[in-house]
């Protein structure tokens, strides 16, 4: 009896001291959860993600998600959206977010383990409740409109909002960053404090001829000469920010390094995404997520804002002394690729699934023209699985490109276009990107890579091979020519002039790639101020664009590293010149 009367003084002792854990095991039955904090964990994209979830006996009122290793601007966009939908429904019927799917999944599985530790009957939360409707969205009015929240249009909110004009940013998607999310590689810029730094000698006229090289002599030139201005002051201006863009390297069509990374080696564009949101949080600038824009609005000729949907699907408008279009390309519509390209029927795609061209369309509509429209480029390193990308850095940092027979069959850093041919002529459209131990250590991104599973590991180039379903013999012969031409400092087999690691020391990480569509040149025509010219040669009053929903700037083909360039260069002018225009 004593023993027993002991127990119980514990167990009340332990609910008293311990908020959120049920009695002894012991589950109320008053109430929908056992108040208190509860922890929940699942697996995510790129590793753990925890859930702490606190309770009353009725009511979710907090939830906070650690997710470190989910990718930067998609993690974090898409926790805000999980625990906003769930705190709002105070439910588990939610959806999971597009364009982040899997991060989101992990999230709300780390909740409901959280919440089956409160004692919650996880198949009512599950079960959609009858609920008030939402209200619709009213009308706005605002300064300046900015169809999409990728790296242009934030860069464009953050020099009209410095400028002291309102802006609202419209994004059809539930998180913000677009394409600039999946942005792998750096920025290229020349003259740079940082290359000079590193005792790298570059110029803005080797800048200007690789891009018009690579782009087969189809840029205009005036596009091209204000990017390559404007480069250098872009790179200081994200670094400024906290972008730490302070790490150079080589990328492909590049004759000298002037691709600025982040300084781990990571992808830059979570990076550039979250220090532009940071800026636009500090100035207050209001993004409407899961809205979408569906029509340029336009009085004699010029454009006064926007129609839109809120995210139930009620139309709305926005009145605007400025419309500025940044909603990138059209990657992802492959209906469209196909009509413009009909040689890319099939091809998976790198891009978001917001990537549909929409602004393009917009704009025809009030009689934008177009420029480039067939120049589509695809990224010859993705994922032939999933269609992830993975960065053209990997080349430029030593790894090497070899096919299904165990032999190198191009220079890796050629431009992409030539590169993904030479790719797509080998068995089965695929190859391997090759590197080691080595490169793994120096480069966040190959890291990353191998803790998510893309990369086929082993300890020699003889198991290598096993692994590959390749002759060892030939696929040690190809690393050993390599070996000797990195030495020799002289590639005779296909003359790449960047040599920096043999490759000789294991482990060794081999990545199975095919090119996807990743890039489309093509898009609406600008001048050098980022007005849309209309298809009577004329600017359209009040309509600006920036980023990719733009042609012109890249030609019949992009460069590495010269997309994010573009999207801050011109998505910077377009803010400055709109809030300066401004009636």
């Amino acid at each position: 009896m004593k023993r027993m009367l002991k127990t119980i003084l514990v167990c009340l002792a332990l609910v008293t001291m311990v908020a959120g854990i049920a009695a002894c095991g012991t589950k109320k039955t008053e109430g929908k959860f056992n108040p208190g904090t509860y922890e929940g964990t699942a697996k995510g994209h790129g590793g753990e993600v925890k859930a702490k979830v606190t309770v009353t006996a009725d009511k979710i009122t907090e939830i906070v998600i650690d997710a470190p290793n989910e990718t930067e601007g998609i993690g974090s966009g898409a926790a805000k959206a999980v625990i906003e939908n769930i705190m709002n429904s105070q439910s588990l019927a939610v959806d999971t977010v597009s364009g982040a799917t899997v991060s989101s999944t992990a999230m709300i599985a780390a909740i409901t383990a959280a919440l089956e530790k409160a004692g919650a009957d996880i198949e009512a939360l599950k079960k959609a409740t009858a609920t008030t409707p939402a209200a619709k969205q009213e009308d706005l009015s605002t300064d300046i409109v900015i169809i999409g929240a990728g790296g242009a249009g934030m860069s464009a909110a953050v020099e009209a909002a410095t400028a002291g004009k309102k802006v609202i940013i419209v994004e059809k998607m539930p998180i913000v960053g677009g394409n600039t999310t999946r942005a792998t590689g750096g920025m290229n810029a020349a003259e740079t404090s940082i290359q000079a730094a590193a005792g790298i000698t570059d110029t803005k006229e080797t800048f200007y001829n690789d891009t018009m090289k690579g782009g087969k002599e189809k840029n205009d030139p005036a596009l091209l000469q204000t990017l390559v201005d404007n480069a250098a002051a872009a790179v200081d201006w994200i670094n400024e920010l906290g972008g730490d863009l302070k790490r150079v390297t080589l990328s492909g069509g590049a004759t000298n390094p002037r691709i600025h990374t982040p300084v781990d080696g990571s992808a830059v564009g979570p990076v550039v995404i979250k220090v532009l949101s940071a800026k636009l949080e500090a100035l207050k600038v209001e993004i409407m997520l899961n809205t979408e824009a569906t029509k340029i609005l336009t009085k004699d000729g010029a454009a006064v804002g926007i129609e839109a949907k809120d995210e139930n699907g009620n139309p709305f408008k926005i009145e605007a002394k400025a419309v500025i279009i940044a909603t990138g390309g059209f990657g992802a519509n492959s209906e469209m690729v196909e009509g413009f390209r009909p040689d890319l029927v099939g091809f998976s795609t790198t891009n978001h699934k917001g990537a549909t061209g929409d602004g393009i369309v917009m704009a025809q509509a009030v009689g934008a023209d177009l420029t480039d429209i067939g120049e589509i480029q695809i990224h010859p390193t993705t994922d032939p699985e999933t269609g992830y990308m993975f960065t053209e850095g990997l080349r430029g940092d030593g790894a090497i490109l070899i096919n299904a027979e165990g032999k190198r069959f191009t220079d890796e850093l050629l431009t992409r276009d030539v590169v993904s041919a030479n790719i797509l002529k080998q068995t089965d459209g695929i190859a391997y990107l090759i590197t080691n131990e080595e490169m793994r250590a120096e480069n966040a991104s190959l890291a990353g890579y191998v803790k998510k599973g893309y990369a086929v590991e082993a300890a020699t180039l003889a198991d290598l091979a096993k692994e590959l379903g390749m002759d060892a013999a030939v696929l040690e012969e190809t690393m050993a020519t390599y070996a000797e031409a990195v030495k020799s400092g002289k590639d005779a087999e296909f003359n790449r002039t960047h040599l920096t690691k043999s490759l000789e020391e294991g482990p060794y990480f081999a990545l199975k790639v095919t090119p996807g569509i990743h890039h489309t040149m093509g898009g609406l025509k600008i001048d050098t101020t980022t007005h849309v010219i209309g298809t009577d040669g004329k600017a359209i009053a009040g309509l600006y664009a920036a980023g990719e929903v733009v042609g012109g700037v890249h030609g019949a083909n992009r460069i590495g590293g010269n997309a994010v360039t573009d999207i801050i260069v011109f998505g910077k002018i377009a803010g400055q010149i709109a809030a300066e225009e401004m009636k």
